[in-house]
């Protein structure tokens, strides 16, 4: 029977981080969607883990959008210096195309959002045993637009599924979502109006359009 007790990731990650060992860092392998995303998320988990930044992003239907926001990904690791890898997986925006073939109409945060999520968390997660690291999580769950239980219950299962633990998280707790502004200012980061894909694209535009 599933519990109407809301769970806050924010505790989890926290008690998870409390038990960890001083001796070393465990290996964390993070999802990033962009620099803005994850300018809070790499500066507060660097504090406890070994992290590895896996930018993997097929919904970024356009090729220059994706190569300069993975441009200042690349920029924002090297300014923090700390210790921080980078790794770019394939960019294959017609894999995404056919993960969410049928739900194009959905508006924004609906069944189509849920697939692409899971689409990047997936190839985390084998990133993530392929690699042997400790844990695995995303940083997407820092935008007050994306849903953190989502989000959760998918790296939960695919953690199950590919044997590496998920690491909890809703990055936008504890003002992660207000630094991640004050970081991208402080950074100069290119701070982009929409997640990526063609669709987000279209409804920003059409909400433009409609203010004017």
């Amino acid at each position: 029977m599933k519990s109407n007790v809301k769970r806050s990731y924010q505790k989890e990650l926290e008690k998870i981080i409390a038990g960890l060992s001083s001796d070393e860092k465990p290996r964390l392998l993070l999802h990033s969607c962009c620099a803005p995303c994850s300018s809070y998320c790499l500066k507060y988990l660097a504090n406890y883990f070994a992290i590895t930044d896996l930018y993997y992003n097929p919904n970024i239907t356009e090729k220059d959008e994706y190569e300069k926001r993975a441009g200042e990904l690349k920029r924002l690791i090297s300014a923090y210096d700390r210790g921080i890898l980078y790794e770019e997986a394939e960019y294959e925006p017609e894999r995404f195309f056919e993960t969410v073939r049928g739900f194009e109409n959905e508006p924004e945060g609906g069944r189509r959002c849920y697939l692409c999520y899971e689409l990047r968390l997936k190839k985390a997660a084998e990133r993530a045993a392929e690699g042997n690291f400790d844990y695995f999580t995303t940083t997407l769950s820092i935008s007050p637009l994306k849903n953190a239980d989502w989000i959760n219950e998918i790296g939960e299962r695919l953690g199950e599924e590919y044997g590496v633990k998920h690491l909890p998280s809703d990055f936008k707790k504890k003002d992660g979502y207000k630094q991640s502004i004050e970081l991208s200012r402080e950074y100069g980061l290119y701070r982009q109006d929409y997640c990526g894909c063609v669709f987000s694209k279209r409804e920003r535009e059409k909400k433009r359009g409609e203010m004017r």
